[in-house]
């Protein structure tokens, strides 16, 4: 199911352990060769932007992105640079080596600094594994197992858009024709709202669209069967089945 069950895991337990995994994981993603290239100035600017997501802190990597953005510095380089570092954090937290405030922390850092960049790379040259719309259904406002979703398909390499909550049909039908993405992904907590994706479905179709996007489906009261029933091409247990089912359905290669 899209929401993790974290009920029985203690808040300050996973604060705790924050600080040593940050250790953990900047040792691991800095194992880089001594020697020096002639790009080394750039290497040293990349490198800083790189440290200040491994440390969660969306304002220093802001502040680094800017500062290095400076004649001759190609952001795709930096684009790059940093998918390659989310994906391995992906695979850390399949791992269980890091926990679910640090994925998002690196989530919402790596958004900040997409949003700074990708105005910045001619269209087409974006490397993704493609792009994932996500919503929780109408009248649900369950926000949580979405959004831990959403942080490991970013961090797996995928362009993530997120509509939020309580999502209407004709919002994310509108979408799907607005912004061509290669999957559709619908969140819903309650069994009084897992039907609202049935709904989402047919309004595809109605709409033409229905040959031109993936649809997976998430949630506590969902299940594998339920979503045959509905149309949909494939249900996420969790985050790591979701995103290994988008990888499927996109038949991109493991």
């Amino acid at each position: 199911m899209f929401l993790f069950k974290i009920c029985d895991r203690c808040e300050n337990a996973f604060l705790i352990m924050i600080h040593a995994k940050i250790f953990n994981v900047a040792r691991l993603l800095s194992n880089k060769p001594e020697g020096r290239s002639v790009l080394s100035v750039i290497d040293e600017d990349v490198k800083k932007i790189e440290e200040a997501l491994l440390q969660f802190d969306t304002e220093a990597a802001v502040v680094q992105v800017k500062e290095a953005l400076k004649p001759g510095m190609n952001p795709r380089a930096i684009i790059d640079v940093l998918s390659g570092g989310l994906r391995k954090i992906g695979d850390m937290f399949s791992r269980n080596e890091i926990f679910l405030p640090e994925l998002i922390m690196a989530g919402e850092a790596m958004k900040a600094v997409m949003e700074i960049l990708t105005p910045l790379v001619p269209k087409g040259e974006t490397s993704t594994l493609g792009k994932i719309v996500l919503g929780t259904v109408q009248n649900d406002i369950h926000d949580l197992g979405k959004r831990i979703v959403g942080a490991f398909l970013q961090a797996n390499g995928f362009e993530v858009v997120d509509l939020g909550v309580d999502v209407p049909a004709e919002i994310f039908v509108g979408k799907v024709r607005e912004l061509k993405p290669d999957i559709l992904g619908m969140s819903a907590l309650l069994t009084t709202t897992m039907g609202e994706m049935g709904k989402v479905i047919e309004k595809v179709k109605e709409a033409g669209l229905r040959g031109n996007v993936k649809i997976i489906i998430g949630g506590a009261p969902t299940s594998e069967t339920f979503a045959t029933g509905i149309g949909a091409d494939a249900w996420g247990a969790d985050a790591s089945d979701a995103c290994l089912k988008s990888r499927k359905l996109l038949k991109i290669e493991m």
